[in-house]
């Protein structure tokens, strides 16, 4: 491996690759190491592409002292040598690394002993080793890089709405979506954020009847609750008028109950819904609530927490193709607001914000004194957009009676 090794390096363009401390003299045995060092004066001095004869003879009259025995000894090498096909660029420069690797890590394993035998006292060691291997370390990596080709990319966009939303004032402006896209809903207490994603799955041309394979992971209310907002939302009828007509109900409900499974999962985290969404396989997925499935354990601050934990849901979303909802609340910076912004969402400064494809902010207009009725207005604000780059407000009215979401 060594010679054929020596042979690539005999060609300019390689060795201008790997040249000094990316190719050191301690990869070779000893003799082969006199030969490399031959083609590095020959590089140096005449920079073009060198033959096995030509280095030959520049090491035999650089070395004229050499015994009989010595130069037979050589001889033979160069004839090995000559006898060698030099490997491709690429094979060579991946044994060059793994070589490469062994020594540095030798370098540090002695090191590591003369720590454990007290014989170094400071860092400085492995300091010199950073500095003198850090830009020369070439990992093994190989990247496919994705195709940019004018028809790839417009086939792929044209997928980017393949589950549309069902609320018209919305699909105006924001068709729908797809798998790998994270979408973040926020909210205040008592507004409708979980008849928001039943109505948007459950309720009439819903996800669930688009084919959608869904699943609704709730931390906050008990499934058997959201259950039942699922239940309303697709037969478009109160829970007093499903007990009264259960037939009617379980026709209505049935076309989509295949479609739909939920799970309460409280003190549960965002590591064992990676495991449900890789087990199960789902086309969307509502987390209800999404900051409830962070861990805080490790991080100084809560923000931090939630940050990693949106990071987490995205790349869930990504590996796993699958739409993720990640349902938050709003801060009281929202209470009594109808245009919302990302900074009113609870507990994060802007990191769930930058993971985000989607972000929509639910609003209610605010208590009238005089109105004895609550108001049932909700307004859409679309503050993050990716998908079509479109920002403004679209409105809406809640039937909170059966859960949907209407215009």
């Amino acid at each position: 491996m060594e010679l054929a090794l020596v042979r690539s390096l005999m060609d300019k363009s390689f060795y201008d690759d790997h040249r000094g401390a990316r190719c050191p003299d301690r990869l070779f045995s000893k003799d082969t190491r006199k030969i490399k060092q031959a083609i590095d004066t020959a590089m140096s001095r005449y920079e073009r592409n060198v033959t096995p004869d030509e280095i030959e003879a520049l090491f035999m009259s650089s070395n004229p002292t050499m015994t009989t025995a010595q130069k037979q000894a050589y001889s033979s090498l160069f004839r090995k040598i000559k006898n060698e096909q030099p490997m491709g660029a690429d094979v060579a420069q991946e044994v060059l690394s793994k070589l490469f690797q062994q020594v540095v890590g030798e370098d540090i394993a002695n090191i590591g002993f003369d720590y454990v035998n007290g014989s170094h006292s400071s860092l400085e060691p492995i300091r010199n080793i950073l500095e003198m291997y850090g830009d020369d370390f070439t990992p093994n990596l190989n990247v496919e890089w994705d195709d940019m080709d004018i028809d790839t990319l417009l086939a792929k966009n044209d997928l980017e709405a393949r589950w549309t939303f069902n609320v018209p004032s919305l699909t105006r402006q924001v068709e729908g979506i797809n798998a790998g896209h994270l979408i973040e809903v926020g909210a205040r207490p008592n507004t409708g954020k979980t008849s928001f994603h039943a109505s948007l799955l459950a309720g009439p041309n819903g996800l669930a009847r688009q084919g959608a394979s869904c699943i609704i992971l709730c931390n906050e209310e008990g499934s058997h609750r959201v259950g039942a907002r699922y239940l309303t939302a697709s037969t478009g009828m109160t829970m007093r008028e499903i007990k009264a007509n259960p037939t009617k109900a379980r026709d209505l409900y049935e076309p989509i109950k295949k479609n739909i499974k939920i799970k309460d999962a409280t003190g549960r985290d965002m590591s064992w819904v990676e495991s449900v969404c890789k087990s199960y396989k789902p086309d969307i997925v509502i987390l209800d609530m999404g900051d409830k499935f962070a861990r805080t354990a490790g991080f100084a601050r809560a923000d931090e927490a939630l940050k990693a934990n949106a990071i987490h849901a995205r790349m869930i979303a990504k590996e796993h193709q699958c739409a993720v909802f990640y349902m938050s609340q709003l801060s009281a910076d929202a209470e009594g607001k109808v245009l919302l912004n990302q900074s009113m969402m609870e507990g994060s400064r802007t990191g769930k914000a930058a993971e985000a494809d989607l972000m929509i902010l639910i609003a209610k207009n605010p208590p009238r004194q005089d109105s004895e009725e609550e108001d049932l207005q909700r307004h859409l604000n679309v503050v993050k957009n990716k998908l079509t780059g479109w920002h403004g407000v679209v409105h809406c009215n809640l039937n909170y009676q059966v859960g949907r979401y209407e215009v």
